[in-house]
């Protein structure tokens, strides 16, 4: 099968979307597929070794969040006579923007289906970026008419479709979950980690993310000076960036985090981000904005469990006092969790042993399940009418 991936971050960007596409790509291949990429140019470097086929398009930086960038598929001339060069069965997004867009162009161009996967609370996001909830709910109407073309429309939790429902969409959900790299980490690589960042043996709590006041970060620095003034000796990393990192540190020095707060930035090496969640005793996340958590499989990946908050997609996997934590969104019950964790190391640990049995779900199989949707998808879409007519699909698969 010949299948299109469609998304506005890809390489080397290591937000969770980007990275979910790259897991696509490499392991569709793994399978028998061709699979080619379509995103926004970004500096990947050498181009050669790679499984897929990547066509950018002329893209510029987000004001707000330059790591990101944005553009129009349809402007960029150059970009379009590659891809109508290439042949494809199926297109997917990972994006109701400009890679949404550009996926119903093709689809529509060529007769073939669609399918999109929802990854983001984008109501937050616009209410945010406009300060208006008027104009934001206006937004989402167009989000929901986006998904509303689509012929099929993927979540990544069962969380996440809840929220998509709240927002409007009333047609078919498939759930198709995230999956996680096994990989191997080096105690020579957790050891780097330990050196350059002072670590001295201490506790380590952990954060990975956009470094933006969404994640819910203002409850870690907050539960974190709480065990500050019981238990001094302890490291606080938050690794990533966003707009918010100036205002964060800022934050947390007022709480009297100096000593204990390390920003290293965004870590696009995963050997280097694998070896900060080999290392971390607690990987805290109380994020109410994601509809998935891929940072907390891949932190159950290397034996180090999670704390969420209870009712939050990111905590769907996640068993109290089992495989993980959960507390309540609010800065004293993360403390207690913390309090708890750290406390009794050895109990942690095994509690971390038991996230990496039961939470990280290898990417073969999410996508050996993801190829049988992709098989059903072509079988059952008819190609001979000249007009594409996504409710007359629909209604012919649910009659099937």
């Amino acid at each position: 099968m010949r299948i299109g991936l469609m998304t506005d971050t890809f390489l080397p960007i290591v937000d969770g979307v980007g990275r979910v596409v790259v897991a696509y790509a490499n392991t569709l291949p793994k399978f028998g597929h061709e699979v080619t990429v379509s995103a926004p140019l970004y500096n990947t470097g050498h181009r050669g070794g790679y499984p897929f086929e990547l066509v950018d398009y002329s893209g510029i930086k987000v004001p707000t969040t330059p790591q990101y960038k944005m553009g129009s598929a349809g402007l960029d001339a150059n970009y379009r006579k590659r891809m109508d060069m290439i042949d494809l069965d199926l297109v997917h997004s990972h994006s109701p923007f400009s890679a949404g867009r550009e996926a119903l162009r093709i689809a529509r161009q060529r007769n073939i289906p669609m399918i999109s996967t929802f990854h983001s609370k984008y109501y937050d996001d616009f209410v945010k970026a406009t300060s208006s909830e008027v104009i934001a709910k206006t937004m989402l109407q167009n989000i929901v008419s986006y998904y509303d073309k689509c012929d099929e429309v993927w979540t990544v939790s069962q969380t996440s479709s809840e929220v998509l429902r709240e927002y409007g969409f009333t047609g078919e959900i498939h759930v198709m979950t995230n999956g996680t790299e096994q990989r191997e980490i080096s105690e020579k690589d957790v050891q780097l980690i330990e050196e350059k960042y002072r670590l001295d043996g201490l506790p380590v709590l952990l954060f990975v993310g956009q470094i933006n006041w969404k994640k819910n970060i203002l409850r870690i620095l907050e539960a974190a000076a709480l065990y500050a003034k019981e238990h001094p000796k302890f490291k606080l990393i938050l690794v990533g960036q966003g707009p918010d990192a100036k205002d964060i540190r800022h934050k947390a020095e007022d709480l009297g985090l100096s000593d204990q707060l390390i920003l290293p930035g965004m870590v696009q090496e995963m050997r280097v981000l694998d070896a900060f969640y080999k290392r971390a005793d607690l990987f805290v996340f109380p994020s109410l904005y994601d509809t998935f958590s891929l940072v907390i499989r891949e932190a159950a990946a290397m034996d180090t469990p999670s704390v969420a908050v209870t009712g939050s997609c990111a905590a769907e996997s996640i068993q109290h006092a089992v495989n993980g934590y959960l507390c309540d969104d609010n800065s004293r019950s993360l403390y207690q969790v913390i309090k708890g964790a750290l406390s009794d190391r050895v109990r942690n640990r095994a509690i971390g042993i038991k996230a990496h049995e039961t939470i990280p779900v290898p990417w073969e199989e999410v996508i050996k399940q993801a190829c049988v949707r992709y098989e059903n998808l072509t079988t059952y879409f008819d190609k001979t009418p000249t007009t594409r007519s996504v409710r007359f699909y629909k209604k012919r698969v649910q009659n099937t």
